[in-house]
């Protein structure tokens, strides 16, 4: 937040800076007192005072005043989610809250057939590095023989179908499959991978990390069963304080 005195110090420094700037135009003795101000009165020469420091104030905050954001503002922190399959315009969106499921897919343009999402898995929160899959997959109905052979003794009534059924008839399915996306497109938006997940390939895409230290970390991951934290990765053979520091933030862990 900007005080008065931060102010003060902001005009000063505009006047210095204005003096500068035309001091080749305008003579040394024009920013002194001139004569001619003894021909106003004490009244008129207080008015001229702030009209001349309204207009610097006015040129101050037009060409030079860049207000710092202040420290109690949030910093909104976008959801990045990508759509793939059968949509309309598949891609990677951006959201300021976190979306649904139906919410993604309706950014992408919604479904290429018409479908029905259920409920439950429609209004289900999506995190950031999401990705939607949506895909079509074919099942197969059996439609009832018109005179169908009797069940075994002892077969359930919703075991396998019955016997003596003629073709079958296939049907296509829209279902939305729920992963991850891949590391380097989290990468670019700076999503943390998961430890305990992602593979050698991918750690070597992170800055500071080559195949050696890569190695390394899959060979911990598998002796202690996964990483508990983060910080964990100061265990790892190759990796102090200060390596620590630098791929902290490349990383999350999800407990499994």
């Amino acid at each position: 937040m900007t005080t008065i005195s931060d102010f003060g110090m902001r005009i000063s420094e505009f006047i210095k800076r204005l003096k500068f700037s035309f001091s080749f135009l305008i003579p040394q003795s024009a920013f002194r007192t001139p004569h001619s101000m003894r021909y106003f009165s004490l009244a008129q020469q207080k008015i001229l005072l702030l009209l001349a420091l309204i207009l610097l104030g006015i040129l101050y905050f037009k060409f030079y005043y860049h207000p710092l954001p202040s420290p109690s503002e949030e910093i909104v922190k976008e959801m990045v989610i990508e759509v793939l399959g059968e949509v309309w315009n598949p891609g990677v969106y951006l959201f300021k809250n976190p979306p649904t499921l139906k919410e993604a897919i309706e950014r992408a343009g919604g479904l290429k057939e018409l479908a029905i999402i259920e409920m439950a898995s429609s209004s289900e929160i999506l995190e950031t590095g999401t990705l939607l899959t949506v895909v079509k997959e074919s099942s197969q109905i059996y439609p009832s023989p018109p005179h169908p052979t009797p069940l075994p003794p002892g077969e359930r009534e919703n075991g396998p179908l019955l016997k003596g059924e003629h073709g079958r008839i296939e049907q296509e399915e829209i279902k939305i499959k729920i992963s991850r996306m891949e590391a380097n497109k989290l990468l670019v938006f700076s999503i943390p991978l998961d430890l305990n997940r992602i593979s050698m390939e991918d750690l070597c895409l992170i800055p500071g990390i080559g195949e050696s230290l890569a190695q390394e970390m899959i060979a911990y991951r598998e002796r202690r069963r996964g990483f508990r934290s983060v910080e964990e990765l100061k265990n790892v053979k190759g990796i102090g304080e200060k390596k620590y520091q630098s791929l902290k933030t490349f990383f999350i862990v999800n407990h499994l």
